[in-house]
């Protein structure tokens, strides 16, 4: 790529995830890592990046791009020879959109309204309807496997392997076995296997910078 990518990650976050589709694509990159435990998300300079102060945030040339679908999606366009996003004319490419947006529109509110043991609102109201249907569908699309788009893996699979894995962790999820067979999979491939090593030493960097002297 003619303009560097650089990616802004802290370990044991969202931006994890990131990390992995530069690696499933192959894309040349630049890490740029922020110590959140010493705040460096909420510095200025950061915020002037995303103002949320979240990550991931990336930057390629002179584009930024922050929310993490957004991000997948930027990406895996960007490398079209990977396969990892179906094309604009192939039949796929409409299942694929869905299942990026389904993520952060419909699944993780969902989740954290049953974690925070709030209602879901009136359904003219929900961006999801209710947790259980949200849960229906998603192990619906997961049985058929053994991908989201059946035997193509792409860049959603990453999203939600990633996804699948934390909330399982937390007992945020319950862990059925169809869940745990894909995290299996998704989460055991080369990509997955390095960034999970590389972030637990970022973690332990971190930790060990934040204990006193």
């Amino acid at each position: 790529m003619a303009s560097e990518i650089t990616l802004y990650h802290s370990p044991n976050t969202r931006s994890t995830g990131v990390r992995i589709l530069l690696e499933e694509l192959g894309a040349p990159h630049r890490l740029n890592v922020l110590n959140m435990k010493a705040g460096e998300h909420r510095v200025a300079a950061y915020l002037a990046i995303n103002p949320m102060g979240k990550v991931p945030a990336l930057t390629h040339g002179e584009a930024l791009v922050t929310e993490q679908a957004a991000i997948y999606l930027y990406l895996a366009d960007l490398f079209p020879g990977t396969g990892l996003a179906p094309a604009l004319d192939d039949p796929l490419r409409g299942p694929y959109l869905r299942w990026m947006v389904y993520y952060g529109s419909s699944f993780e509110p969902a989740v954290i309204d049953r974690a925070l043991q709030r209602e879901a609102g009136p359904r003219a109201m929900s961006a999801y309807g209710d947790f259980d249907t949200v849960m229906a569908t998603l192990l619906g699309a997961l049985a058929k496997g053994p991908y989201l788009l059946g035997e193509r893996f792409t860049a959603a699979d990453v999203l939600w392997g990633t996804a699948l894995g934390w909330t399982t962790s937390f007992k945020l999820v319950p862990e059925e076995p169809v869940i745990r067979a894909y995290i299996d999979r998704v989460n055991g491939r080369p990509a997955a296997i390095k960034v999970a090593a590389e972030d637990a030493a970022l973690a332990a960097r971190h930790e060990a910078a934040q204990a006193p002297a």
